[in-house]
């Protein structure tokens, strides 16, 4: 991808870093960074690897591209457009981590929810105004944003439009590190991802599915992955180092 592309996609020692790209638009979600973002995926689900999200230019996203959002109708909400993409992006094999900083609004918001892991910095501004557009916010944010900060709370986000600081993301548990600037934000999911590399990756992609699973799934889909995992040779080298490890202390 060239620095023109709507999203800029970089292999790193043991992740992937990719920057929503469009600054001059508040990296507003358009048709070419959707398909941009499938294009990710496309990659990361045939070789797994962590994926770092972040914004270009002090924005993750200022929503979805109102220009283009105007012109679409039914038949185009039936086709789940930005759906199906942060879907995509919530199903993929190994952790997601979000690097929030300015707005994540609408569009914007709802890819952040869609993250495993967020991290932000004292600028981040998050929420979901759709109805002040004529519209809902239907690209995750009815039942991600429930099951991240409890129904009150993401009640008065969807149903009053209100918009989250950094620190109220915080204690809502929306962002799980609060960082002081930009560089430290990504310092922090590099650390991150740095230590989920440091781990077995079929464990972490069990643990993953797992985590995801309804609850009418449990506990069955714990025993199933766990049982695959009891077979495994990493399950037995791990397990040998650790122990032999113990015996040297």
């Amino acid at each position: 991808m060239t620095e023109n592309s709507p999203l800029l996609v970089e292999q790193r020692e043991g992740y992937v870093l990719a920057t929503l790209n469009r600054p001059e638009k508040r990296n507003a979600i358009d048709q070419d960074l959707i398909d941009a973002l499938h294009e990710l995926c496309e990659g990361l689900e045939a070789t797994p690897q962590t994926l770092i999200l972040r914004g270009a230019e002090g924005t993750f996203a200022g929503g979805a591209d109102i220009a283009q959002l105007r012109e679409r109708r039914a038949a185009d909400a039936l086709k789940g457009i930005n759906t199906k993409a942060f879907q995509r992006i919530n199903a993929l094999p190994m952790p997601v981590i979000a690097v929030l900083e300015g707005f994540a609004l609408g569009g914007g918001a709802e890819l952040a929810y869609a993250a495993d892991i967020r991290v932000g910095t004292p600028t981040l501004k998050i929420g979901n105004p759709e109805t002040g557009l004529g519209i809902i916010a239907a690209a995750g944010a009815s039942w991600r944003l429930r099951e991240l900060v409890g129904e009150p709370l993401a009640a008065e986000i969807m149903l009053a439009g209100r918009v989250l600081n950094a620190e109220e993301s915080l204690r809502a548990g929306l962002i799980t590190h609060l960082e002081e600037t930009s560089e430290a934000a990504l310092e922090r999911a590099q650390k991150i991802a740095s230590r989920i590399g440091a781990l077995d990756p079929a464990a972490t992609m069990a643990s993953k599915r797992v985590l995801q699973a309804p609850r009418a799934a449990h506990p069955q889909i714990d025993l199933e992955e766990q049982s695959v995992l009891f077979e495994s040779p990493e399950k037995m080298r791990r397990m040998t180092e650790f122990l032999e490890r113990k015996k040297t202390k």
